[in-house]
Parts: C-alpha cells; structure tokens; sequence
C-alpha cells in the first residue's frame, strides 16, 4: 500500500480508526463479558485441538453458519456437524496424527494458517484400507473468524504426496535428461 503525503490527514484518519476499534472492542468485551479471543489463537486451536483429544473443545468455536471449502469434496462441509465429520474421518485413519502450526498471518478477521500434519495410517480413510506407512504432509488452511466462531475455511494440502506416501498413487519417475 502506498502512503499519502497529507501527513495530517493520515493521522486524523488513523486516530479515528484507531478509537473506533478500541470501541468496537470495548463493546465486544463488554457484551461477552470479557476478551475477545484471538483470531490466531482460534484458527490454531482448530487446527491442532482435535489431534490433542480435544475435539468438543474445538467445536466450540465452529459457528453454526461455519462453511469449510475443501478441494476434491463432492461439497463444502457445513456447520459443526460438518466439521465433526471430516476431523473423525482423518482421525479414524490417522489415530497418532498430529497438526503443528508452523505460521500464522493474520489481518481482521481473516487468518492464514500454515500447517505440517504428520500420522501413521493404522484406520480406513475414505474406504481406503490402512496401509501402515506414516505420511507428513504440508497445508494451508485460510479462515475467516467473526464474533470468537470460525464462519469459514478454504483448506489446501498436499494431497498427491499424502496417497504417494500411503503407496495409493506411485510416485513420479524423474525426468529423463539426454
């Protein structure tokens, strides 16, 4: 972004911006009676509360409205129901996995998380038999979080490379060179 050269104007602007937000969370913290959490803090305990045991925990900050963009799903998955489903599905096939946020940037509502997942495949996971290999795969999850509940979410992983690992897809011969 580029700045303005009317100084003044910049900082007027910025000191109403700035008590603006100190209201608006002034009144949030008012009305729930207490701090608003964290965006970052929200999209990380989403990521990684449901390989800790801690599922009911995280489905506290799903909303009701939640809508979670998943590349190759037949449809967007909605609401904690949906989100209860898809984390039991990796679970079943990856009961040892684990999520580790490896970044975050966020910026009002919106977070971007960076995530590496790593499990060993001992359950079903999407009719697939367990093939017992352990897999680590890197992803982005993008989120948007109003009033302290995820609304929604546009995952990316690497999914070619987690069926290499299971052995479900064979890997890529490399390029001949002459």
């Amino acid at each position: 972004m580029s700045r303005s050269s009317m100084a003044r104007v910049a900082a007027a602007l910025g000191v109403f911006a700035f008590g603006g937000g100190v209201a608006s969370l002034l009144r949030r913290w008012r009305r729930k009676g207490g701090p608003m959490q964290d965006v970052k803090e929200i999209a990380r305990r989403l990521a990684e509360d449901p390989w800790r045991g801690k599922l009911d925990e995280a489905l506290e900050l799903v909303g009701d409205d939640y809508v979670g963009h998943i590349p190759g799903a037949p449809e967007p998955i909605h609401g904690r129901d949906g989100f209860r489903g898809f984390v039991n599905m990796y679970l079943t096939g990856f009961p040892d996995g684990t999520i580790t946020v490896d970044d975050q940037i966020a910026e009002g509502e919106l977070v971007a998380t960076r995530w590496t997942a790593q499990g060993t495949n001992t359950g079903e996971l999407m009719g697939m038999p367990p093939t017992g290999k352990q897999v680590t795969v890197s992803g982005i999850t993008y989120s948007r979080i109003a009033d302290d509940r995820a609304r929604e979410a546009w995952l990316i992983w690497d999914t070619l490379s987690m069926m290499q690992q299971l052995g479900a897809v064979p890997e890529a011969a490399p390029a001949r060179t002459t």
